[in-house]
């Protein structure tokens, strides 16, 4: 079995078997009752550095029993009822499925089966998550997995009060949910940190409700940070922090402390092949949700900068082709025509190294650095290009969300005996030119499509279809071109292709 990431909804799948279902996220947005006057969340409450815990950052044997007892009290419960629409018929419906031997322990507990159609009036179901308190007035960070959909959210304090609360915002790009609630008296509230100042191998603590057992605390390291397209519909704008702290179902929207008593990040995900943990578990930076939660305590809604490129990381081979001192940075796959990056000059093949002077060291970094900016401000790009450092001005714009998917593309059969063929035996390549309807079809921004790949091109991944746009900036139109641009390369060949409508970026070692 592959290993597979964790995320909301394989979560609430577990959670269900062990009779605690976990929330899964959707797009859904309730109404706010923030107070447009009270924005900054940022709580005044401070947490020293305990005495155990300086010690424990000396002798690297760390005792948390102190950094427990001043930080757990502001960690909650959150309970959730969700409605589930009922359909027509449930799991007994299906005659194939009456011999599973879980069909009668769905049957007994009014549970319903994951992945089956609900039967009628079937109850709501009840999922249980983390959160903490942000201030003294009642704000709550979670997760958004957690509260969408909800009819009903309890939360439930160490002291065993209990209140109703009321969703302020969710934003699904992140996972980041802000709720509310409304108490008589001082609220315990959590200290933010800065997630930017972590660094693998530091200790780090968890709080939550793994499979309902309330505050639960767990511990371990950070194993790494910045760790980018994590779980279902990795989308870039959160680098993660990787831990080895154990994380379960429950423990989603939970905090994530270093040793000063600090909240560094909201725990969200797993990575697993059991779907339990086993090993390595995923935070939200707070300095992304508290970006976030701000917004949604401000407006009700985020917003986000784009600059209109897609990227990928920078390889070994690449940035030595390049001529990058070594692999870092984001390399340009496409500009999207008339866009910020496209009226500012930035090209494919550009690589990124750095945002308004901070440093990009992996291509997962910018989409986050870039959101963060807003709308209509001009960010300073350092682009390598041409073996020389230039600086770019952007005007950031606002990112919308998607109102229609991506057409797929195809680019004709590879045993098309059209236009003008040629095999390469350098770089194992076979390509032919495209016919003027291939090429519309396909939306090709270029002529020269890959017949056959073998070699070294096969083993960097060409394949039959790609459409080759240019090898080591050389735009390549007709099959002699690419002749050309193959004699002229060195050891490297840095080819930008389409594939599907997206373009990427390969570098081939010649023979």
């Amino acid at each position: 079995m592959s290993n597979l990431v964790v995320g909301p909804r394989l979560l609430g799948a577990i959670a269900l078997i062990t009779l605690f279902a976990a929330c899964s996220p959707q797009s859904s947005t309730a109404a706010s009752d923030a107070d447009p006057a009270k924005p900054h969340i940022v709580p005044t409450a401070s947490v020293a550095p305990t005495p155990a815990a300086t010690a424990a950052a000396t002798r690297g044997l760390p005792d948390f029993a102190d950094l427990v007892a001043q930080v757990g009290s502001a960690v909650v419960n959150v309970t959730v009822v969700q409605k589930t629409p009922s359909a027509q018929g449930g799991p007994d419906d299906n005659e194939d499925d009456q011999d599973d031997p879980f069909n009668d322990f769905f049957r007994r507990f009014g549970l319903p089966r994951p992945n089956m159609p609900a039967p009628k009036n079937y109850a709501p179901v009840r999922g249980i998550g983390s959160g903490f308190i942000i201030s003294p007035d009642g704000y709550i960070l979670t997760n958004t997995h957690v509260v969408s959909n909800a009819s009903k959210i309890t939360v439930k304090l160490t002291d065993r009060r209990e209140f109703d609360a009321k969703v302020v915002g969710e934003d699904e790009r992140t996972d980041v949910a802000v709720i509310k609630i409304v108490a008589k008296g001082d609220l315990p509230v959590v200290r933010l940190g800065d997630s930017n100042k972590l660094r693998p191998g530091q200790w780090v603590l968890a709080i939550g409700s793994p499979f309902g057992f309330e505050n639960t605390v767990t511990a371990g390291v950070v194993s790494a940070t910045a760790r980018g397209n994590v779980g279902e519909g990795g989308n870039g704008y959160v680098p993660f922090i990787q831990t080895d702290v154990a994380v379960n179902p429950g423990n989603s929207g939970g905090p994530l402390f270093n040793l000063n008593g600090e909240v560094v990040g909201i725990n969200s995900q797993i990575y697993s092949r059991s779907g339990g943990y086993e090993g390595i578990s995923f935070a939200i930076p707070i300095d992304v949700a508290n970006n976030v939660a701000e917004q949604l305590i401000k407006t009700g809604h985020v917003s986000r900068g784009r600059i209109g490129v897609t990227i990928q990381e920078v390889t070994a081979a690449t940035a030595e082709n390049l001529g990058l001192d070594r692999p870092r940075g984001a390399a340009v796959a496409s500009v999207e025509s008339g866009g910020p990056a496209d009226r500012a000059g930035i090209e494919p093949l550009d690589i990124i190294v750095s945002v308004n002077g901070k440093p990009v060291e992996t291509s997962g970094q910018l989409p986050s650095m870039i959101a963060e900016i807003k709308p209509g401000q001009t960010v300073q790009l350092d682009v390598w290009r041409d073996k020389a450092l230039k600086h770019i001005s952007v005007t950031v714009e606002e990112l919308k969300d998607k109102t229609t998917a991506e057409a797929t593309t195809h680019h004709g059969s590879a045993d098309s005996d059209e236009g003008e063929a040629a095999v390469v035996n350098r770089i194992g390549l076979s390509v032919r030119t495209l016919t003027a309807a291939e090429r519309a079809q396909a939306k090709a921004h270029g002529n020269v499509v890959v017949v056959e790949a073998k070699g070294p091109a096969a083993e960097a991944g060409l394949r039959a279809g790609d459409v080759i746009l240019s090898i080591n900036r050389i735009k390549v139109d007709t099959v002699t071109a690419f002749q050309q641009a193959v004699k002229n390369a060195g050891h490297d060949a840095t080819l930008l292709i389409q594939r599907e409508g997206q373009q990427s970026i390969v570098t081939i070692t010649l023979q």
